[in-house]
């Protein structure tokens, strides 16, 4: 089975990232889709097993075998986090929708490290580019205090919220380069201190539920093998 069919025939969850799920959408945004597919159990009883991830086949396309997905979901992965809570689902079968009931056993103060760790590394970019060219990539800024301010929220409240809501004119001020690199310096500092800050009384769980998602990925793949023999 060629990894094109796996998205085409076996996706049970897909939906629309970036920056159209973030509220953030200009005329010039491109559409970005995630998803995830079941592969058939029996395609793991040969050699050669399915692949873990396909990107396309459709541009600004890629795609996680079931229990990749849910492997990077109980590390606090952002991105598959995120993909967990689109407001855009493109597709969702009955597995989909068993998956996204999931969502909060996903969920760990976990993300604390995982989420401040990969703000840190695109921080790192931006001063990267400022060495190199003066100036910043101001879309990328503005995904970071974005993505920070998720972090924030999500340690807060224990729920993760996509939507830029009321930030949204001051990170798409951002984005034009209508701030200085001072304030926005600023603004990432302030909201890593937040984000610390809500560490210490988040409603979060210690861990992930490793064994509800276990059961659901377990049962899953038995129902796969008895259909599908």
């Amino acid at each position: 089975m060629t990894p094109e069919a796996l998205v085409r025939d076996h996706t049970i969850y897909s939906c629309v990232m970036g920056s159209r799920a973030f509220g953030l959408a200009t005329e010039v945004s491109d559409t970005d889709r995630r998803g995830v597919y079941l592969a058939p159990t029996p395609l793991y009883w040969r050699f050669e097993k399915p692949p873990t991830h396909v990107e396309g086949p459709r541009e600004e396309e890629f795609s996680w075998e079931l229990e990749r997905f849910c492997e990077l979901a109980l590390r606090g992965n952002p991105n598959i986090l995120e993909c967990l809570h689109s407001p855009l689902v493109e597709h969702v079968d009955d597995t989909g929708r068993e998956l996204l009931s999931l969502r909060e056993a996903f969920l760990s103060r976990h993300v604390h490290r995982t989420f401040v760790g990969y703000a840190a590394g695109q921080r790192r970019k931006l001063d990267a580019d400022l060495r190199q060219y003066g100036a910043p990539r101001w879309k990328h800024a503005m995904h970071l205090l974005r993505l920070l301010t998720s972090a924030r929220d999500l340690l807060r409240t224990g729920r993760l919220t996509l939507d830029a809501g009321p930030e949204r004119d001051g990170l798409l001020s951002v984005r034009r380069g209508e701030l200085s690199w001072p304030e926005v310096e600023s603004w990432m500092t302030r909201l890593h201190e937040e984000t610390d800050k809500a560490l210490a009384t988040s409603p979060l769980p210690e861990s992930p539920d490793h064994r509800k998602v276990e059961t659901f990925l377990t049962r899953t793949r038995r129902t796969s093998a008895l259909h599908e023999v």
